[in-house]
């Protein structure tokens, strides 16, 4: 394969604050709750990469968002500052203007304490995304590994990917009620791991399953991508290196922190 084609490109976009309304409300699982919103502020949204993030500002019940301004130098914020998070666009319809986002319920915060009551009606902030990652499609394999907060991530990637492509998947989440429906052009494996009564914060279930699902998959041509609590991301990065992938084509992602926020965190080297 060119080697043209096995380069992430990254793109920025402009940066729009937007308040949005609720469509509707689906429970997936116990634990995961699909929110569609819609607004004509949503005219110029764009969303190409698979991963990419919004700011989610969650108002108080009863209340309007409160959103940054632009100013010369970018963002700036009302005191006191908004509560935000990041979330990834799970798909957007530029046509009816309507964009879905997935929660992760059930460990409090301000954005899942709000998707738990949201309803049709109630307004939701979002802001951006800048910018992008475009990650080629061209590779023999992908390899998505993570929790529970990276399957919009790996649903959406999974959807996109070429029919002569092979997926592996890897999952970590509480027990089996709580896994979702993933389908894919590609050739799809899937590997969950029930972690039970173990941390989220916890690596090891998670690496060991690593380790077994990545048996057969071509380290020569393949491209990694990793999500979870940071320190988790950390261990399975420097565990999938070690089995031989390359780390010029990995992404790891701490999309959230055990005692933080859930912000999303690029680790490298």
């Amino acid at each position: 394969m060119s080697e043209s084609l096995r380069i992430p490109r990254r793109v920025r976009h402009e940066l729009k604050f937007r308040t949005l309304s609720v469509v509707s409300v689906e429970d997936l699982t116990p634990t995961y709750r699909r929110i569609v919103l819609t607004g004509d502020d949503l005219e110029g949204f764009v969303s190409p990469g698979f991963d990419d993030h919004v700011k989610v500002f969650p108002p108080r019940p009863g209340e309007a968002p409160v959103m940054p301004t632009l100013g010369p130098d970018g963002p700036v914020f009302p005191e006191p500052r908004p509560a935000a998070r990041d979330y990834t666009p799970r798909a957007y319809d530029p046509a009816t203007r309507r964009l879905t986002l997935d929660f992760v319920t059930g460990h409090g915060g301000p954005a899942t304490e709000w998707a738990m009551t949201a309803a049709p009606g109630v307004q939701l902030g979002v802001g951006g995304p800048r910018g992008s990652t475009l990650v080629p499609t061209a590779f023999a394999d992908h390899v998505l590994i993570g929790d529970e907060t990276a399957l919009p991530a790996i649903a959406r990637r999974l959807e996109e990917l070429p029919a002569e492509a092979r997926a592996t998947v890897v999952v970590a989440v509480k027990d089996p009620s709580e896994r979702l429906a993933l389908t894919s052009p590609a050739a799809l494996s899937v590997a969950w791991v029930d972690r039970g009564e173990a941390a989220r914060s916890d690596a090891t279930p998670l690496a060991q399953a690593v380790e077994q699902a990545l048996t057969d998959v071509d380290r020569r041509d393949a491209y990694v991508w990793i999500a979870a609590e940071a320190q988790v991301a950390r261990t399975l990065r420097a565990r999938v290196v070690a089995l031989g992938f390359d780390p010029r084509a990995m992404k790891a992602a701490g999309y959230w922190r055990e005692g933080g926020t859930a912000e999303k965190v690029v680790i490298e080297d």
